[in-house]
């Protein structure tokens, strides 16, 4: 009977994926159970299981003590000795019960507390076993629909495609098979919860693996994916071999390879394009098909200006900017892009307000053309901004020193208060105002 209880142990062990040790401990914890209903008040009940005989065993444990206060809980060391000459005091002394048969309520308890054992023990194994493939491409079959969330079978779980990870105009019907992305897996009431994508960065960069060998083999490697699902997507990649051209490998033949992905994400458009360590060589590939006359990269605000010549500027930014914004995403910085024309204006612009800011903070007495120069590039570009700074303010700029700041407010606080100036305080750089050419450059204090 040990033997054949084995068997059925682990026959169900093999059969929902549950670990031996777990189904033993369920089968004696449904005998202990069993064994309460049926010898009622006994101390300290314990079941093991004898790896050798196949057997399970009853017993009941009592602690070893030098006088005895309990004798349900308790044995002198003197008597337990005459069966086990080894313990000591405070170890266990175990005495073997035969359990008497069990009645129908005993029995049906024993039943329930293996069925629920298993069924934890099902849910904690299908758990770990999604949880692992998190990341990776599992296929299913479309069980229903309901509130716009896709319920995908994927074998002993139901996987969740909610509207947010779908592909845009990608209909399901119950009975599509579909592969997905496992994006992330949880433990809840009812067991595992799989969150699964179609939308994900992720799931395109599977898809390559599948379908591209030497990518598989780690020869070329996808350094980076952005994607606008259902639209347009773009991958930078790179070879370990220099033999192996790493655009051509994943296009393949006459772009046979990503032609089946394509087909999978629903005619997604897919840009393939090699990676560059260079930010500015990187940003080049990253605008194809438009062409790149020139990048400058700017590390303190992580921005990449990019100019292109004027007929190239709508290829570069895309419909509705999604080319730059792509691009962006793959480079991983800020991709600001300009036609020469609108560059030429913006340099014509802030000469012409440089200019202004000269002429008129020029008018202030006491401040000369090199003043003047140093002001606006401290950010003093104007008399109102001039009237609101402190002396300190003033005094850290170059060639500035108390005497010279407190001139200097004076002066300003003097000029606003002219009629000509008093009906408009808030004068801007894009004002002309005439050039007092009698202006003295102050001494530097």
């Amino acid at each position: 009977m040990a033997v054949n209880l084995i068997q059925v142990i682990e026959q169900i062990g093999r059969e929902k994926g549950i670990d031996r040790e777990v189904l033993i401990d369920a089968v004696g914890a449904a005998i202990l159970s069993a064994s309460r209903k049926t010898l009622g008040a006994v101390s300290d009940l314990r079941v093991d299981f004898d790896q050798a005989s196949g057997r399970f065993v009853l017993c009941t444990v009592k602690t070893v003590v030098e006088e005895v206060t309990n004798p349900r809980s308790e044995i002198a060391l003197e008597e337990a000795r005459r069966q086990q000459p080894e313990l000591k005091l405070g170890d266990e002394f175990r005495i073997e019960v035969q359990p008497r048969g069990f009645g129908r309520i005993a029995a049906q308890t024993a039943k329930q507390v293996i069925i629920q054992r298993v069924r934890e023990a099902e849910r904690e194994s299908i758990y770990h076993s999604f949880k692992n493939r998190e990341g990776e491409l599992i296929t299913g079959v479309v069980q229903r629909v309901v509130n716009d969330n896709v319920i995908v079978n994927v074998g002993k779980a139901e996987a969740i495609l909610p509207p947010r990870e779908q592909l845009p105009r990608e209909e399901y019907r119950a009975g599509d098979r579909i592969r997905a992305y496992i994006v992330e897996v949880k433990k809840g009431s009812r067991g595992a919860t799989v969150l699964v994508s179609r939308s994900h960065p992720g799931m395109l960069l599977r898809l390559f693996e599948v379908e591209v060998p030497e990518i598989a083999e780690g020869i070329v490697e996808i350094k980076a994916v952005a994607r606008e699902p259902g639209e347009r997507a773009k991958i930078a990649v790179v070879s370990r071999d220099s033999n192996v051209d790493p655009v051509g490998a994943c296009v393949g033949y006459r772009g046979s390879r990503v032609q089946v992905i394509v087909r999978e994400l629903g005619g997604e458009k897919i840009d393939i394009i090699p990676w560059r360590d260079n930010p500015a060589d990187f940003v080049r590939h990253a605008l194809a098909p438009a062409e790149v006359a020139s990048v400058l990269v700017d590390e303190a605000s992580h921005t990449l200006h990019v100019i292109v010549a004027d007929e190239q500027l709508s290829l570069a930014i895309g419909r509705r900017g999604q080319n730059a914004r792509l691009a962006a995403k793959l480079v991983g910085r800020k991709v600001d892009i300009k036609s020469r024309t609108e560059l030429a204006r913006e340099a014509e612009e802030k000469a012409r307000r440089a200019r202004a800011a000269v002429e008129g903070l020029a008018q202030v007495s006491g401040i000369g053309p090199k003043m003047v120069e140093r002001l606006v590039d401290a950010g003093f570009s104007t008399l109102e901004r001039l009237q609101q700074v402190s002396g300190e303010d003033l005094m850290a700029v170059k060639g500035i020193g108390p005497k010279t700041a407190a001139t200097i407010l004076a002066a300003i606080q003097d000029l606003l208060a002219r009629p000509a100036l008093g009906a408009n305080r808030s004068a801007t750089v894009a004002e002309d105002v005439p050039v007092d050419e009698k202006a003295a450059e102050p001494e530097s204090e």
